[in-house]
């Protein structure tokens, strides 16, 4: 019997956290979906692998016989995958490296040169990752490191090294009433309709849209998109505000958009992270360290 291992990943994050939804916005996917695809695992093993209640997900006898099997099956996979692919970028001499937006703004092209200092004859290549998977190919072992934005689904899963944090700023459409003001309290812009990452993003979506900061107030969503441009077209087109890092202006100008100062929500936080399977790679801790040394120098 052929069995996708990806139904396998998803059974297992499921039994993991005993709840659908939760699993759902840690696989960064939508609900439904998930209990397709976990009915689809069950009627190919004709099983049944759950009780399904109000209170969450229970495994059942059969379940719980999958469940102690499949994680050790699934780690020594993606290992195999994940060393395979380092293996082909060692060969070519090249350090696959995920970002979100803009990576680590004006800091990327110095860590870049950096690191080229310390490996001579090796080169980074960037990979730009969308925002329906905030780890930027770090899940599915397509990039060896990534500069990402914290917080993001599951990071507690990886090694993670802050470099430094950036204000956050609302980005609105320029004929927007308070588009010329010289900076916005954020409880001004509750009712405002945002412009939303998709909901399988989870934690990452939740923080982009400030939840936190909102007192209760609910979020209203004028658009879902997965990528920068879509994003940057649904802001200039009217559909919704958003916020984003500081960095937004000088990496994303678009005519049709102003940036404010916004108050009353946290900064944001870039970090290098890395799987704790790097831990002995001193590739990636080579990288690590021209990171440290470009934001943090002695």
């Amino acid at each position: 019997m052929d069995v996708d291992t990806r139904l396998l990943r998803y059974f297992a994050t499921v039994a993991d956290e005993g709840n659908i939804t939760r699993a759902a916005e840690r696989l960064f996917m939508a609900q439904p979906s998930l209990t397709k695809q976990i009915k689809q695992l069950e009627t190919k093993l004709g099983v049944r692998l759950f009780i399904r209640s109000r209170a969450g997900m229970t495994l059942t006898e059969p379940g719980r016989a999958l469940a102690d099997r499949v994680p050790a099956l699934l780690d020594a996979l993606h290992e195999a995958v994940r060393e395979t692919k380092a293996a082909a970028s060692r060969a070519e001499r090249i350090l696959r490296v995920g970002i979100m937006g803009s990576g680590a703004n004006e800091a990327t092209p110095a860590i870049i040169a950096t690191f080229g200092d310390r490996r001579p004859g090796w080169r980074v290549e960037l990979r730009q990752g969308v925002w329906s998977e905030p780890t930027a190919g770090l899940a599915d072992g397509g990039v060896d490191a990534a500069l990402l934005y914290l917080p993001f689904p599951g990071q507690e899963r990886w090694r993670v090294t802050e470099l430094f944090t950036e204000p956050r700023c609302v980005l609105l459409p320029s004929g927007h009433r308070l588009a010329d003001r010289a900076s916005i309290a954020f409880r001004e812009l509750w009712d405002e309709p945002f412009v939303a990452t998709p909901p399988e993003a989870g934690e990452w979506r939740d923080w982009w849209l400030a939840t936190d900061a909102r007192e209760g107030h609910p979020p209203r969503i004028g658009a879902e998109t997965r990528h920068p441009d879509n994003w940057l077209n649904a802001i200039a087109n009217g559909y919704g505000i958003a916020l984003a890092p500081s960095a937004a202006a000088r990496y994303y100008p678009r005519p049709g958009i102003t940036q404010r100062p916004v108050t009353g929500v946290a900064p944001c936080t870039v970090a290098v992270v890395r799987p704790p399977a790097a831990d002995d790679n001193p590739l990636t801790e080579d990288f690590v360290d021209s990171c440290l040394t470009v934001v943090r120098p002695q």
